[in-house]
């Protein structure tokens, strides 16, 4: 049986990076089909026709489905899934949010963060901030889990995959859309972007993240920050990258002024090349970072960003 990946879909536009690294892990498992779901997703699908991988693609298309609301959604996705071996999806808020009550009303288990496939019933994910990797037998008849898509390289474009209509949604009226609201901003994503600046506590104020900004600018990046910095006030809660925030990869993540505790490495451990710089030459930051520099960061990152 094939595998049904849930397309990461926002205003009728498809998550492209989140799926396809979702499509790479998910062609261990078999045939790939990606289920496009949303008011207006015919746009979403036909980006993730192209994706290398995919056999094709679902489009569901419906009001009830406009608003990202988990229960039509998941009621969708139940209707499709005695079709399927897997329903999988990006560990992204939607799907966090979704495929729990997937799995509930399927009565099976989720399978949360899968960092690699053995095979197509075992899987292995992290536990405790990172810091072991638990492997997970499931014998369940319809197998539902998260892809951490940081782990996973984006599969490529320049596929045809054939596009199907799927069944309308039913909503169950559980939960209503009341209001959007969301930060707008002209920099890259963070969980996608190749280069990430991240600010923590050592920062020490609001104010103080504009040299944090001012660099990232520079260097065309997305703005992060630690888990301390965000809770002193420092930075917006969508900035934070950690065990309880957002999990990038990055090809380079500077860390500025943070002093690497083990929630926080947990969210960034994975780049390819880190730069820490902190006045603290004992900071557990140092232990992980490819470059350290110990520096006072309100001298070093000004001349560091006026070099650039």
């Amino acid at each position: 049986m094939a595998t049904l990946l849930i397309g990461e879909v926002t205003d009728g536009q498809l998550g492209l990076d989140a799926t396809a690294k979702a499509v790479t892990a998910a062609q261990a498992l078999g045939e790939v089909h990606v289920l496009c779901a949303g008011a207006s997703a015919r746009g979403a699908a036909e980006q993730a026709a192209q994706i290398q991988g995919v056999a094709k693609v679902l489009v569901a298309e419906d009001p009830a489905l406009g608003h990202r609301l988990a229960e039509p959604t998941a009621a969708l996705i139940v209707q499709l899934a005695a079709s399927y071996s897997h329903v999988v999806a990006p560990a992204t808020t939607d799907a966090k949010n979704v495929l729990p009550r997937v799995a509930a009303l399927l009565d099976v288990m989720v399978i949360s963060d899968v960092t690699g496939v053995v095979d197509a019933d075992t899987f292995e994910r992290p536990i405790y901030a990172g810091n072991a990797i638990q492997t997970v037998k499931s014998s369940d008849p319809v197998k539902v889990a998260t892809i951490r898509t940081a782990g996973f390289d984006a599969a490529a474009l320049g596929n045809s995959a054939p596009i199907e209509a799927a069944p309308g949604a039913s909503d169950p009226g559980l939960s209503q859309w009341i209001e959007d609201r969301t930060a707008h901003s002209g920099r890259p994503e963070l969980t996608s972007a190749p280069v990430v600046v991240s600010g923590g506590r050592g920062i020490g104020s609001k104010d103080g993240f504009a040299i944090v900004e001012g660099l990232a600018d520079k260097l065309g990046a997305a703005v992060g920050a630690s888990r301390a910095a965000v809770d002193a006030g420092y930075a917006p809660n969508d900035w934070q990258v950690g065990q309880t925030g957002k999990v990038v990869a990055p090809n380079l993540y500077v860390a500025l002024g943070i002093s690497g505790a083990i929630q926080h490495l947990a969210g960034m451990k994975d780049s390819k090349f880190i730069v820490a710089i902190n006045k603290d030459a004992e900071a557990p930051i140092f232990q992980v970072a490819d470059f350290g520099l110990v520096a006072d960061l309100f001298t070093a990152v000004p001349e560091l960003t006026e070099k650039l």
